[in-house]
């Protein structure tokens, strides 16, 4: 059994696809925090998304300090537990005049309501870790709504916020390839919750990264149209 998780572990490890997914998961926190520290202010940032994130790694990484599989994997955990606290810290204290609350909106028992509902419908096993982990990942398939809505209301979008999400988008079309290569060389390899929440989530990234290709193609800041407008 432990040479079977050994194995797992490693076949986890070089994955080239879930490397990549992760770093590029981190360089864009490491791009917001970029722009809050250069900017010093966090205009354009949706603190209600940061909140989620929070909960998402919080709620996933309950075991970071008892479940130790490898050093890579904890590593990763405590860097976005610890940078997820950091920017909510800057926003919430250091950087509050700069907030823009009139434009973050977003209700979250929109969102954190149905999630733990699903999760306590739909799990792997039902028992409080399994419950945790399946909420973090129904919740991280929404968790850029609020930060999404912000950026339609908004009338200026920062290069680095549109970069921000531009990454974190990229991270999950790499993890949706890692599922494909996780899914040919692993043959019990079956995750049909992961699946349809990143799936998901992925697919709220679509709209953002037409306008997002289409306004760098053509040198311009990055606007995004309002939902209520017509044609």
């Amino acid at each position: 059994c432990t040479l079977v998780l050994v194995d797992q572990c490693a076949e986890m490890l070089w994955n080239p696809f879930r490397i990549g997914a992760d770093f590029l998961h981190l360089a864009s926190i490491l791009l917001l925090l970029l722009k809050i520290y250069t900017h010093k202010s966090c205009e354009g940032i949706s603190l209600k998304t940061q909140i989620l994130y929070f909960v998402v790694f919080a709620t996933r990484y309950v075991d970071v300090f008892y479940n130790f599989l490898y050093l890579y994997n904890t590593i990763f955990k405590i860097l976005f537990l610890s940078s997820s606290a950091l920017i909510i810290y800057l926003m919430v204290y250091k950087y509050k005049g700069t907030y823009d609350n009139e434009h973050d909106k977003f209700k979250l028992p929109y969102v954190l309501i149905p999630c733990a509902v699903l999760a306590l419908i739909f799990n792997r096993r039902f028992r409080p870790t399994e419950i945790l982990w399946a909420f973090s990942i129904y919740l991280e398939a929404v968790a850029i709504m609020p930060q999404l809505r912000m950026l339609i209301e908004a009338e200026d979008i920062a290069n680095l916020t549109s970069h921000y999400i531009a990454a974190l988008g990229g991270y999950r079309a790499l993890y949706m390839l890692n599922w494909v290569v996780r899914y040919i060389t692993e043959p019990r390899y079956r995750q049909w919750i992961v699946w349809i929440a990143g799936t998901l989530q992925t697919a709220l990234y679509a709209d953002f990264f037409y306008h997002y290709i289409r306004c760098r193609l053509q040198n311009q800041k990055l606007s995004l149209p309002d939902s209520t407008e017509s044609s």
